[in-house]
């Protein structure tokens, strides 16, 4: 019959309601069984890689000790002393003025509350992980390179004057170049901050003059700078795959 024959007889017609829809929420119920068998193993898998990560931390440590001060008995290695003698050599004012306040970029007064700030900003964003990583890396790589230096107990460099007030802790491993490497790495690989090459090149050359301020102020051996950013580089990696598998 037609449309307008039935709308006359009848009535128009009423119009058909949508059929209903249900959300149907994943649980170990609905959810197929290998899907749940990949989850977890994917978990296993990042929890794994942490324990990794975090041991190849504490070996770069260990073995670093173990090659600046055998058997107890700190000395300078002879690498030390050619890289610590060349930048004492290479000491220009134009560079006091540049790496005397670019040193203070690995301090722990400037690095945590930079943290924390970013940490807030996550967190209001909607990325719990990435808010726990940053402070967490930095407070971890602190600890780390304090722990470090009651062990190993080596003392400052002694070979050139120190361009600034010889800090009063121990020097293996440097603590500002782990907060740096630490700080700048968590930030890279906080999900969601998307920095791009140019910002992976800034944090590298940012982690790069932390370093180097380091051993041109003659502060610290290459040796306590080289194994505090490989461990803190370790570090911060075993702590992303660990809070990616906790997400």
């Amino acid at each position: 019959m037609p449309e307008h024959a039935f709308a006359r007889n009848y009535g128009p017609a009423e119009p058909k309601a949508p059929a209903e829809t249900t959300q149907v929420r994943p649980n170990a119920d609905n959810v197929p069984r290998n899907a749940l068998l990949t989850g977890r193993f994917g978990r296993y898998a990042m929890l794994a890689g942490a324990a990794l990560f975090w041991s190849i931390a504490g070996l770069t440590l260990w073995i670093g000790a173990g090659v600046v001060c055998p058997n107890g008995s700190c000395r300078a290695l002879e690498l030390d002393r050619q890289l610590l003698g060349a930048l004492n050599a290479l000491q220009r004012p134009w560079l006091d003025a540049i790496l005397t306040p670019a040193t203070w970029l690995g301090s722990i007064a400037v690095l945590l509350p930079f943290a924390l700030a970013l940490a807030w900003r996550y967190r209001r964003h909607g990325q719990p992980g990435a808010a726990l990583l940053l402070p967490v890396a930095v407070c971890g790589a602190w600890l780390l390179a304090h722990a470090g230096k009651l062990l190993v107990l080596r003392p400052r460099p002694d070979l050139y004057p120190a361009l600034i007030a010889m800090p009063a802790d121990l020097s293996f491993p440097s603590a500002h170049t782990m907060q740096i490497t630490a700080f700048t790495l968590a930030w890279v690989l906080a999900a969601g901050s998307r920095p791009g090459w140019p910002g992976v090149t800034a944090a590298a050359l940012i982690i790069l003059v932390v370093a180097l301020s380091r051993l041109y102020l003659q502060v610290h051996f290459p040796s306590d700078v080289v194994v505090g950013m490989i461990a803190a580089a370790a570090w911060v990696v075993g702590l992303r795959l660990a809070l990616g598998a906790r997400a």
